[in-house]
């Protein structure tokens, strides 16, 4: 999970990137686009089969307390925000994309447009680094579905194919099983653990990463993606 927001979520790799600040922003994915989405717009960052990854706008307020204010979603997290929170949580994925040119995005359906939860990438730090995670949060009606593996692999590609990472990470506290299901289905092996403090409480957590040449190696022969982005 990411550790400024408390998400979900080796030893200590460095992760390169071929770009940082507004030369990453540059390198988003050529066919990112802009949308309405129920009078929300957003740039549409990926897609898959089934979903939309966009950016959040401050129209998405009301969507983000489904979940952020949902004890049993919530339960990582030692209880539900404020609206306050959400606002300071929804602010600060906005700044993410200013300043990196990513963070978590809205995950809707394709079909209906209907914003169902959250994933994306940001920055982390872990044993004296920082380390480039994959971080998923989704309404707990939308649960059980294949919805966050779906999400977490095509941000995963992403951070590999355009933002040139060669390692990417998921964080997750040692108690949340679906959360660590996820990682090991997008082929996320355990590298080690570390302990979070969050509202006075002593959380530890599990560190899963995945390598582009671990991924490159899990390609069907022809070479062909398994999710791919809006192209």
């Amino acid at each position: 999970m990411p550790e400024d927001d408390v998400l979900m979520p080796s030893e200590p790799i460095d992760t390169p990137v071929r770009a940082a600040g507004a030369e990453m922003r540059a390198a988003r994915s050529p066919c990112a686009k802009t949308r309405g989405v129920d009078g929300r717009g957003g740039k549409v960052i990926l897609e898959t089969e089934r979903l939309v990854l966009r950016e959040m706008t401050p129209g998405d307020f009301a969507a983000l307390c489904r979940t952020l204010q949902d004890a049993e979603a919530m339960y990582a997290y030692e209880g539900v925000f404020s609206d306050t929170e959400v606002r300071e949580w929804l602010d600060r994925q906005l700044s993410r994309y200013r300043s990196d040119g990513f963070g978590l995005w809205a995950v809707e359906l394709s079909g209906t447009g209907e914003l169902i939860g959250q994933c994306g990438l940001t920055w982390q730090e872990f044993d004296g680094g920082r380390v480039m995670e994959v971080g998923y949060l989704f309404e707990r009606a939308f649960w059980h579905h294949g919805y966050a593996t779906e999400a977490a692999r095509v941000c995963r590609d992403y951070a590999f194919d355009v933002l040139g990472a060669e390692e990417v990470f998921s964080i997750i506290r040692d108690t949340n099983a679906a959360s660590l299901a996820v990682a090991r289905r997008n082929g996320m092996k355990q590298r080690g653990s570390l302990v979070k403090h969050y509202r006075g409480v002593r959380m530890p957590h599990l560190v899963f990463s995945a390598t582009r040449v671990a991924r490159d190696g899990a390609l069907p022969a022809d070479g062909e993606r398994r999710t791919r982005d809006c192209g």
